[in-house]
């Protein structure tokens, strides 16, 4: 992941942090312990809790579900309210790509489930690989402008503009810009409570 913050830490990090270590202490987790749940490693967990990294979305996946709740959560996004409105102020820029690119996490619920909603834009040569998530989960996306080149375990679909998706989140899959002209797309992430412990 590219940082988002080389020159300080931003508000998401700072959220992060104080989230990251208000959980861990909730849960009577050591930072060994919570290295070994999430499979991050503990001196990368010192780094978040004090707020000097830009995590990953992968690794912030892994955190939150080692803990139990949603990455919304991590950066404070969730709300208990029967109807929370979000403002763009308020989204979380969690992905910056090396030619401008960028992925926002809009809106998310409060776990254990997971129900996130993203705002993607790729630049042409900008690809995002991700991590399989926990079994069971699954992404639906909308691309609103430009081709997006969609892989799900090293097969390669193209999106045009106006076509939807349903992919299987927990395989091996990237995100790729095809062609010269920037695609945009929005992404709905659904990882149920069941499988995530």
């Amino acid at each position: 992941m590219t940082d988002i913050a080389p020159d300080g830490a931003e508000a998401e990090t700072v959220a992060v942090a104080r989230h990251v270590a208000e959980l861990r202490r909730a849960r009577r987790l050591s930072l060994d312990a919570l290295a070994r749940l999430s499979g991050v490693s503990k001196g990368m967990l010192v780094q978040i809790e004090n707020a000097r990294s830009n995590p990953s979305i992968a690794t912030l996946c892994r955190v939150a579900a080692a803990l139990g709740v949603s990455v919304a959560q991590l950066v404070d996004l969730g709300g208990e309210d029967v109807v929370r409105l979000v403002g763009p102020e308020e989204a979380a820029r969690l992905w910056a790509g090396p030619e401008g690119g960028r992925a926002v996490l809009l809106v998310g619920s409060e776990g254990p489930d997971m129900l996130e909603l993203w705002s993607w834009e790729l630049k042409p040569k900008e690809r995002h690989v991700s991590d399989p998530h926990p079994a069971g989960t699954r992404e639906l996306l909308h691309v609103t402008a430009g081709t997006l080149l969609l892989e799900v375990e090293g097969r390669a679909h193209e999106v045009q503009a106006g076509t939807s998706a349903l992919l299987h989140g927990d395989r091996p899959h990237a995100y790729a810009c095809k062609g010269a002209r920037s695609v945009r797309f929005t992404m709905a992430v659904m990882e149920p409570h069941a499988v995530r412990r």
